[in-house]
Order: structure tokens, then sequence, then C-alpha cells
């Protein structure tokens, strides 16, 4: 009986986790060690310089000493998109991070707390999401000024009111549980009831939620490069790359290489994040 026990388990277990193999997890997993990786050795592998001018290959197309073709500034378009992943995709990552810690400590304390204080800070989430997201990071951005580190912070000021939202109702559906009882009845504080029972069973949807919103906020990110609110303008940055190329449309290798690289690496989070959901949501599954 044992035995038949056990092996009903690990199936279960396995059914679990079989999402996780599917192709679109697999190409997403294999697109971001790409880039990750690209990060990594660019220093050491590439033979170019991603700010060394050199006028006489301007506009070179793809080909020869530059596989994807040369800007209007003669810099090498490959190695200026390999440096710009160790821009972009450290700052969509500290823009998640800084979003999910702000969206769960106001959320879990809405949903916990309840009365007042559920009623204030939902209206505080809100008025952050009355605006468009895109206006408010411009305004945003625009006020503090361009550099990454004001549009990581940007970012962060408009994503929390999601997380804030979803772990919310996750510590309402949650607080009343038997095993939350159980805590509450032996003399648990309100604090490790909150922080060591409820929040670590929400995880799971909040690091769905994240992976799926890192994203957007690379998406974000890269928009507000675009517009002259991100990096310094030699910054090799995707979003000012694919700006820069607005105006030499029939080059288009200038802009297009930038974006392609903007649209594998959303892509990938969005096949990790649907892959992670049907793994941690058994509802998911069974659709």
């Amino acid at each position: 009986m044992s035995s038949i026990t056990s092996l009903t388990q690990d199936s279960a277990h396995a059914d679990r986790w079989r999402p996780l193999r599917s192709p679109q997890i697999l190409i997403g997993v294999a697109v971001m060690v790409f880039w990750v990786a690209g990060t990594l050795v660019a220093p050491l592998t590439l033979p170019h310089d991603p700010l060394t001018q050199n006028i006489n290959d301007s506009l070179q197309p793809p080909g020869g000493d530059h596989p994807w073709g040369a800007d209007k500034l003669g810099r090498d378009i490959f190695t200026r998109v390999i440096y710009g992943a160790r821009i972009t995709l450290p700052a969509g990552f500290l823009a998640v991070i800084a979003s999910l810690m702000v969206g769960m400590s106001v959320g879990a304390l809405a949903g916990y707390l309840g009365g007042l204080w559920d009623e204030l800070l939902m209206r505080l989430t809100d008025v952050v999401f009355a605006f468009p997201t895109i206006i408010l990071a411009m305004a945003i951005a625009a006020a503090l000024g361009p550099s990454v580190t004001n549009a990581i912070l940007t970012i962060a000021i408009v994503s929390w009111p999601n997380y804030a939202r979803v772990t919310r109702g996750l510590v309402l559906s949650l607080k009343h549980n038997e095993y939350v009882e159980a805590t509450r009845s032996i003399g648990a504080t309100h604090g490790y009831i909150l922080l060591r029972t409820i929040l670590p069973n929400a995880l799971g949807s909040l690091i769905v939620l994240a992976t799926i919103d890192l994203g957007n906020a690379i998406l974000v990110f890269a928009g507000l490069s675009f517009l002259g609110l991100g990096p310094a303008p030699e910054t090799p940055e995707w979003g000012r790359m694919v700006a820069d190329g607005l105006s030499f449309s029939d080059q288009w290798w200038v802009s297009a290489f930038p974006g392609l690289a903007i649209f594998t690496v959303v892509m990938a989070l969005n096949f990790m994040g649907d892959g992670l959901r049907d793994a941690l949501d058994p509802r998911s599954r069974e659709r």
C-alpha cells in the first residue's frame, strides 16, 4: 500500500511540474540564457567597443565586420545591442523587485487589517490606477530627470498597485483558513501570522505576476528611453537605439535589431510566466 501511495505522490508531483518542460518554456529559458550569457561574456569576446565611433563605417549594412550593421556614427550595432542588455535587463528586474516589495506590503496590510486601513490603502491604489501607466510614467520621469535610476524608480511607482490588489485578494482568501486560525490560537503575533504563515502561501501567484510583469517593465523602460527620459543619448540602450533609427528608414537595421531584442526578451518572459502559472495553478492545468 505504501508503495502505491508513493507512486501516486510521485506521479502527482511530476504532473505538477510537467508544464515547465513544455516547448514554450524551454524556448523562453533558452532566449533568456542567450541574453544573460551575452551580458557576461561581452567584454571578453566582442571585438568592438559600444561607444567607439568610426565615421568611415557610418550606416554600414549587415555583413563583414558588422554582422548587424553600423549606426550613423559607425558604432557596431551587434555590440551595442549585447551591451544594451546589461542595462535593460537589470533595470527591469530592479523595477519589478521594487514594485513587488511596495505593492506586497500595501496589499498585505490592507487585506489583513481590513476596515479603515483597507479603505485608505486601496483608495490610494485606485488613485495611481486612475492614470494611464505610460502617461504617468512620462510625467514622473520628466519631473525627476532622465537617468537609469530615475527610470527604475518611475516604473516602480507606476507598477506597485498591481501587486497591491493581487496581494490583498490573496490575503483575504487565506487569512481565515484553518492553518492560520491554528497559528493564531497558539498565541502567534499578527506580524508572525502575516509574514510567516499567510504571505509564504501567496508568493507563488506573486512570482508568476512578477515574471510576466518583468516584460512590461522592460517595455516601459525602453519606452522612456525612446522618449529621451532614460539613459544618456550615447548609452547603448535598446529603446534609445530604436529612437536613433527613426531618422534612417532606409537603413532598417539601425532600429530593427534593438527592436528585435526587446521583442524576444518580452516574449521569452511571457512564455516563462505562462509556464509558471500552469505549474503553480491546478485550475489552469485542468483547462
